[in-house]
């Protein structure tokens, strides 16, 4: 009986041909979501690009190219900075105030077992609530006349502590600050309870037999394990911080005096009360460059970070 060999050239023409069938097969299920995401993303981001460059009420036919007038006006506008300060101050404060807690949140109830699952619904509660509903309870809670704040603070004989939160310009964004904190813990807590559950009880059990505390495990074993987790939530952080809208135009309305504007309130306020597309169109195209760039820049320094690890 003699065996049949194919030649090299005929095997490399049926992988050629396997590997085009996959790519076609690839290709056929990839074209339903690379045309929904052409329209629902691609073509408002290029639309929004373009109304960028016009002068429009909104109103008619009566769109009018102005070139970078638009644009140079931005750069110019103090508003505009100011509310990038804005948000690069509540990025900031959400990073290090919602990650460190979920972090020790998520290593708590992991180590508590099944025992903590009332408190895990518990924490994840705020989550469920809609930001709407959530600016009003707090923004009830912060009134300075009628809100339980400050007759707590009234019933301890602290006075001088009852503020009016929410119109002080010097505590209006840091009020705002603690509630979108408190509302989004429990997102990153999730994460890292997600990563916590594919951690190997090996590690834990071996450092715990060789006389090391949960101090110890937490800082040497737990974080180093958890480094692409932190990234994740890092990035989203900083995502959600620069695009926030809901819970701030509920509780203040970028106020008192601008001083808990973001960007995107104030593109909302120029295109819906100012009637101003065309610029309204600039500021949340700077707004998408200024999220781009930032998770880029966050994404590359925290790559390099995880590599030294």
């Amino acid at each position: 009986m003699s065996l049949v060999t194919k030649s090299p050239v005929s095997q490399r023409s049926l992988a050629q041909q396997t590997q085009r069938s996959q790519a076609w097969v690839a290709a056929a299920f990839l074209l339903p979501a690379i045309l929904l995401l052409g329209v629902f993303l691609l073509y408002p981001l290029l639309a929004n690009f373009r109304l960028s460059f016009v002068e429009w009420n909104g109103l008619g036919n009566t769109a009018r190219y102005v070139g970078l007038q638009n644009w140079n006006q931005l750069f110019r506008d103090a508003v505009f900075l100011r509310t990038v300060l804005n948000n690069l101050t509540l990025a900031a404060l959400s990073i290090l105030i919602q990650i460190p807690i979920a972090l020790v949140l998520a290593f708590m109830l992991d180590k508590a077992g099944r025992r903590s699952s009332i408190l895990k619904i518990l924490y994840f509660l705020p989550l469920l609530m809609s930001s709407v509903a959530i600016g009003t309870i707090f923004r009830n809670l912060y009134d300075p006349n009628f809100g339980p704040i400050n007759a707590a603070f009234t019933a301890l004989h602290l006075n001088g502590l009852a503020q009016d939160w929410l119109g002080n310009p010097a505590l209006a964004l840091a009020a705002v600050i603690v509630v979108v904190c408190w509302q989004n813990i429990p997102f990153y807590m999730l994460l890292f309870l997600a990563g916590l559950s594919s951690m190997p009880p090996e590690l834990r059990e071996a450092a715990t037999l060789d006389g090391a505390s949960e101090g110890v495990i937490f800082r040497r074993i737990t974080i180093p394990f958890l480094q692409g987790t932190l990234r994740t939530a890092l990035v989203l952080s900083l995502i959600g911080s620069l695009r926030y809208f809901d819970l701030i135009y509920v509780m203040t309305g970028g106020g008192p005096s601008g001083s808990s504007e973001v960007m995107a309130t104030y593109m909302y306020r120029t295109v819906f009360s100012g009637f101003n597309i065309g610029y309204g169109a600039a500021i949340s195209s700077a707004m998408f460059v200024i999220v781009i760039v930032a998770s880029a820049l966050t994404l590359r320094s925290t790559r390099r970070f995880e590599t030294e690890v």
